[in-house]
């Protein structure tokens, strides 16, 4: 089946109800282009560095009003609504990097903690500890839709390719990445990660992405994108502000993708031994 996806890139601040309002404006603009599937990026609801800040605004599921728009949005607009995460209060005072996924009657059709926890210290003086404040979620999910079988990732998931690999052979035909990628490590890296994890697993991937200076001073990368079974980038957003990309998505060449190259039938169980090699003044025996 053929389907019009879109990308939301946002550049969200540190008032999550501001934040909610672009994002409505945004959805519209897309579902208006013609769009059934609208995601949107990593932390849709607010970006802050400043944790204590940031705790004093967070609510839980049932009171945050991302959550809220993103249902309003779905049933209002008929479409499949992809909130791609936002932070949400747990009982136990830590937060989840949650995605959500609305059906078009604005019900949660799934929900998406964030597994891999982005603990880095970069070269350029950036050092963040999302697992102090988040607790990592340990469920993959694929999920049955009209349109496609869809996976889920957020951001740093994009760098374990075991995870994409473990829906593909559950039977994804489209991943899905929101997220907040640093400048420094999308400038490096983002591009090729979406189009190594599309042809290794013969998917599509949808990744909506942030962009560009934010209020509490980071830089994020932008670039959203999306990418065919082939590797082939179907549409792409600049590095800064907000942007509504568009693809129209054929799930018939993911079967295309996976006939000329059947490399999730053809994987094998294998074992790994460490061999010893070359030591100081001479080779192990």
């Amino acid at each position: 089946m053929t389907f019009t996806a879109a990308a939301i890139q946002m550049c969200s601040g540190v008032d999550p109800e501001r934040n909610a309002a672009a994002m409505a404006r945004l959805v519209r603009d897309a579902a208006g282009q013609g769009a059934i599937y609208v995601q949107t990026p990593e932390m849709t609801g607010m970006l802050q560095r400043d944790r204590a800040a940031a705790k004093a605004l967070l609510r839980d599921e049932t009171n945050d009003v991302i959550v809220r728009t993103g249902s309003e949005l779905a049933r209002e607009l008929g479409i499949f609504m992809h909130v791609g995460s936002t932070a949400i209060a747990l009982d136990d005072g830590k937060l989840a990097n949650r995605g959500y996924l609305f059906g078009p009657d604005g019900k949660i059709l799934n929900r998406y903690d964030k597994i891999h926890m982005f603990d880095v210290d970069l070269d350029n003086g950036e050092s963040w500890r999302e697992s102090a404040a988040y607790r990592p979620g340990s469920e993959a999910r694929v999920l049955s839709l009209p349109f496609a079988e869809m996976g889920f990732a957020i951001c740093y998931d994009v760098r374990f390719p075991t995870l994409f690999r473990a829906q593909a052979v559950a039977g994804a035909e489209v991943m899905t990445v929101p997220a907040a990628f640093t400048k420094q490590t999308g400038e490096a890296h983002w591009e090729i990660l979406l189009r190594a994890r599309a042809i290794e697993n013969g998917v599509f991937v949808i990744a909506a992405a942030q962009a560009g200076r934010h209020e509490d001073g980071r830089e994020t990368f932008g670039h959203s994108m999306i990418v065919d079974p082939w590797g082939r980038v179907l549409a792409s957003a600049g590095p800064e502000g907000e942007a509504v990309i568009l693809a129209d998505i054929d799930t018939a060449a993911v079967k295309s993708a996976h006939d000329k190259i059947p490399n999730l039938k053809n994987g094998r169980d294998f074992s790994i031994e460490r061999v010893p090699g070359a030591v100081a003044g001479g080779v192990a025996a």
